[in-house]
């Protein structure tokens, strides 16, 4: 039974993907997928098999690299029992388990080249040998391979080969890398939170820290990307993140430096922990002795008022930088009533313990 395409995404080259696999997916003919590792090639392939007529078959995946290449050709092709030692029964191949159906090659750039010629026989004649048979078996396999490698270079330098790099491509596909479809970042986020979250409440994630992702080169795709939400899913079950409230250590070194760049930045939206240093009857509510705007400049409103008044100097002022003081004196006053207890300060100011002392760091106040 045919399935919906699973591919998450809405930018142009998302779009170019879905429209490619609905062209291709009922051909019979074998498909190379290209693209850096972690940008969901085993995802295309099986988009490829669910929407083909070959879907109510078999999708059997095999990832080359992970195969000890002395036992690449039995796992490919089977094998009888004795055949060799440690061969106590018979043993179906993959692409005896995908007929029918679709045999999904993984990482192909590093089959063996022995391998490789056996491989295109196969490809060429429709026959399998499982080792130590004596009569070929046939198989009806659409083949779909993938790698990470450029196979051209592979190519030239002897290490794969020609004929069957042919072979495999006749229906290229590019899996296009995270940093070149940053308009998804959004949706995938929110994909992998729901998926994280297990019955709970998804995290969430500021204005400014999606920005941020979206500014991040990704060095690991969409595989990273699904692993730091997985972490912090854990991590911060349910609550709203801002880059500025994710320990240093729990983010990859791109990010760190994007922390350490918006250091004294306030997230837009501004964060409700500023909101919630100005005297708080309940957490998450504001006073009603502070008249929070709904107008985009609601801060520096709240701002003035804290100072007594709207004064704004003839010269004007750095709202930044003011906030910051302002920000600071609340953090030591709290600690100062504290005794420098930070699990107390936070609690005082309504702050995560975490965000607290990312706040401590960053003005260099000191604690017990």
């Amino acid at each position: 039974m045919r399935q919906p395409n699973p591919i998450i995404g809405n930018s142009p080259p998302m779009r170019d993907i879905r429209k490619l696999i609905e062209t291709i997916a009922d051909s019979t003919a074998t498909v190379m997928i290209n693209g850096e590792s972690g940008t969901g090639k085993e995802l295309v392939a099986q988009a490829l098999h669910h929407q083909s007529s070959r879907a109510d078959a078999n999708f059997v995946p095999l990832n080359c690299a992970a195969i000890p290449k002395e036992l690449m050709e039995s796992e490919l092709f089977g094998h009888r029992k004795g055949a060799f030692t440690g061969a106590l029964a018979d043993r179906v191949g993959r692409f005896e388990l995908a007929h029918g159906g679709t045999l999904f090659l993984d990482e192909i750039g590093d089959l063996s080249l022995d391998m490789q010629v056996k491989l295109l026989r196969v490809l060429q004649e429709r026959m399998v040998d499982p080792v130590g048979s004596s009569r070929a078996v046939e198989v009806d396999v659409r083949v779909i391979a993938a790698t990470h490698r450029d196979l051209e270079l592979e190519i030239s330098e002897g290490r794969f080969r020609e004929d069957l790099y042919y072979r495999l491509n006749v229906l290229p596909v590019t899996t296009p890398p995270l940093r070149d479809r940053g308009d998804d970042i959004a949706l995938l986020l929110k994909h992998y939170a729901e998926k994280f979250a297990h019955k709970g409440t998804p995290i969430t994630f500021s204005p400014e820290f999606q920005s941020a992702l979206k500014s991040y080169e990704w060095p690991g795709n969409v595989r990273e990307l699904s692993n730091l939400v997985h972490r912090f899913s854990t991590l911060f079950a349910g609550q709203y993140l801002t880059l500025a409230s994710i320990p240093v250590s729990m983010l990859p070194k791109g990010l760190q430096k994007l922390q350490q760049e918006r250091a004294g930045e306030e997230p837009d939206p501004p964060s409700a922990d500023v909101l919630q240093m100005f005297a708080l009857d309940e957490p998450g509510t504001v006073p009603a002795s502070i008249p929070v705007s709904d107008e985009p400049n609601h801060v520096e409103d709240i701002i003035m008022l804290a100072q007594g008044g709207p004064v704004l100097p003839p010269e004007g002022m750095s709202l930044k930088e003011k906030m910051a003081q302002i920000e600071r004196a609340f953090i030591e006053q709290a600690l100062d009533r504290s005794a420098g207890n930070v699990s107390k300060t936070a609690r005082l100011l309504n702050l995560q313990r975490t965000t607290l002392i990312e706040k401590i760091d960053k003005y260099r106040l000191r604690s017990a």
